[in-house]
């Protein structure tokens, strides 16, 4: 791995970024994290114990790698605080390695409201986290950000002017309940430790363990074509979500980044509402959802299953400028007679597919790339052709050591 690595999922979420990032951090110095919220969900499996995480970023289980939650991230307080408390039963030590920037926009139990009132009306399919309106807000310059924290007075004055506006939202766009401004209060000033213990300049950070060459290990949320600006629109994430969103939402200039690697599944899933061109409704979708365990981390919604789109996953490359790719859940194509993948649309943007003969064999055991049977090679190695671009990284399980490594 190169000094700087940038980890970004290609898909629509979901592609087990958790998993690499996990395995790359063990030669990395720092993890951190651009955008999103509590609604990412990143499944690990260490040492045959599950673990979820949905803010902390996944090197948070080595414990001499840092941890950072850059300035791009909405913030739930209380998700957070859970979080933590969680992991720190687990016996992970969070001390002098885990900081938070000030400049996060807080998440509000306002924004959480307004967010599940909303989408009842627009069927868009948030996760009803709150993340698309504190998003919102901090565009429209209004936010409470985690530095806020540090002066009660003004923290009061500028959370009762957005409690107020929530509020008229709730009430007289949505009928809703109101929100007591309280009760709102009461949870920011309820979790004062999490800033006193992890509030931090992290661009200031950063610069420094770049001058000093440190590893980093950079890693988004979500998947590409949830992006705000390229992905589905309006079916998409509130941020952004390709490689630009590191820039803003860590502070960290393009010229920094010595790798970008893209993960994909060896087919595609989606959570929620949005146009899908491969999407199955037959016995290959159900087969692909059961043997894949293809529900939601954070949600534990139902993904909707289909084969590999290689059309779209050609912007998403080009996009991101990546320059490895990582194939994961290879292994879930085990049992299949045969395999389709999308090469192009025809002029009603319907699918137009190649297809591969299965392999019938179990990949969950091999370790190189001659392991593979020859079928699962060739599948391999013509979507790197198509792509233009190699698959350094084959995962063929949850595991940590269920990885093949190319080079």
């Amino acid at each position: 791995m190169s000094n700087n690595t940038l980890i970004l999922g290609l898909q629509w979420g979901d592609e087990g970024k958790g998993k690499i990032v996990d395995a790359l951090a063990e030669t990395a110095e720092a993890v951190c994290r651009f955008q999103g919220g509590h609604n990412a969900g990143h499944t690990l499996k260490v040492d045959g114990v599950q673990k979820v995480l949905h803010l902390v970023p996944s090197g948070i289980l080595h414990p001499s790698v840092h941890c950072v939650l850059g300035n791009g991230i909405v913030l739930s307080l209380s998700a957070l605080a859970k979080e933590i408390k969680e992991l720190q039963e687990s016996e992970i030590n969070f001390k002098d390695r885990f900081y938070v920037s000030e400049d996060c926009a807080l998440i509000l139990p306002t924004h959480i409201a307004i967010d599940k009132v909303r989408d009842k009306s627009e069927g868009i399919g948030t996760t009803g986290r709150g993340i698309g309106p504190a998003y919102e807000d901090k565009i429209a310059r209004r936010a409470v950000r985690f530095g806020d924290l540090k002066d009660p007075q003004k923290l009061e004055v500028k959370l009762s002017k957005l409690v107020n506006y929530h509020n008229q939202i709730l009430e007289n766009l949505y009928g809703a309940q109101p929100i007591k401004y309280e009760d709102v209060l009461e949870e920011l000033t309820g979790n004062i430790d999490l800033y006193n213990k992890y509030n931090c300049k992290t661009q200031d950070l950063l610069k420094l363990w770049i001058k000093q060459g440190k590893k980093i290990l950079f890693e988004g949320a979500q998947g590409s074509m949830l992006d705000i600006d390229h992905g589905s629109y309006p079916y998409v994430t509130s941020s952004s979500t390709t490689a630009g969103g590191l820039s803003s939402g860590l502070g960290v200039g393009p010229r920094y980044l010595d790798s970008i690697i893209g993960i994909t599944k060896a087919y595609t899933t989606r959570v929620g509402e949005g146009p899908f061109a491969t999407e199955l409704f037959d016995s290959n979708a159900e087969q692909l959802a059961k043997v894949g365990h293809e529900f939601g981390a954070t949600t534990g919604r139902p993904r909707r299953c289909g084969w590999l789109d290689l059309k779209a996953l050609e912007t998403i490359v080009f996009i991101n400028s990546v320059s490895n790719l990582c194939l994961t859940k290879l292994d879930v194509l085990d049992s299949f007679e045969e395999i389709k993948v999308c090469i192009d649309y025809d002029d009603t943007q319907q699918p137009i597919y190649k297809t591969f003969s299965g392999w019938k064999q179990d990949t969950s055991k091999a370790r190189s790339f001659e392991d593979l049977p020859k079928a699962a090679q060739d599948y391999i190695l013509f979507i790197e052709e198509t792509l233009e671009c190699k698959i350094g990284i084959v995962s063929v399980g949850p595991s940590r050591d269920q990885t093949i490594y190319r080079d």
